[in-house]
């Protein structure tokens, strides 16, 4: 994979919630189990800027995905990942089973820590060093040569306009994320009261 073959067929789009990601795919990838379908490739960080990885990375819409070996340094020949603090995110199952981690990186031009941020984020998958790995479920697939620790999942896109609105900085955000649309008709409720409806 990584040749461009990794495009998904004509009416199919790919968008997975954050637990199908880290339960299907990442757990999949650790433990050397088959993946099906087995779409996301495996890219080096290192050799890849965001906008480099359309044609390499599995694209679906305005996000890309990949597996990337666990790295520290996250530096590219033109800038660097830089991670966004205080921001990680538990990921759990419909059971209430914490399976991972996602961590929030932006993307800076330049060198290290003066770059300046760009709008290109990515979401970096994390499977918990608990969770699948003492599920009595997943027990049965476990294979004795995983290691949680060397593989993680990456979704990368490229936000319009800010690029830290959405994401959660506050305590009391909860992290949902606002449409346009949503946005509009919120900002719509001050105005009920200057209505007048016909009697």
């Amino acid at each position: 994979m990584g040749d461009g073959s990794v495009n998904l067929p004509p009416g199919f789009q790919f968008h997975p919630t954050d637990e199908e990601l880290v339960v299907h795919f990442l757990y999949c990838k650790a433990s050397l189990l088959p993946c099906h379908p087995d779409v996301i490739p495996d890219l080096d960080l290192h050799l890849q800027d965001p906008w480099q990885l359309n044609g390499k990375a599995l694209s679906s819409g305005n996000q890309w995905y990949f597996f990337s070996r666990v790295t520290e340094n996250r530096v590219t020949k033109n800038g660097y990942w830089k991670k966004l603090d205080n921001i990680d995110e538990p990921i759990f199952t419909s059971a209430s089973t914490k399976v991972g981690i996602k961590k929030y990186l932006v993307f800076c031009i330049g060198e290290a820590p003066a770059g300046i941020e760009t709008n290109w984020l990515m979401e970096e998958y994390h499977l918990s060093s608990r969770g699948l790995l003492s599920n009595t479920s997943y027990k049965r697939r476990r294979n004795p040569k995983l290691d949680s620790s060397q593989w993680v999942l990456c979704r990368v896109h490229e936000r319009k306009g800010d690029s830290r609105q959405g994401l959660c900085y506050d305590d009391d955000d909860d992290g949902t994320e606002l449409s346009c649309l949503d946005e509009m008709f919120l900002s719509l409720d001050d105005d009920y009261d200057e209505i007048s409806l016909p009697n």
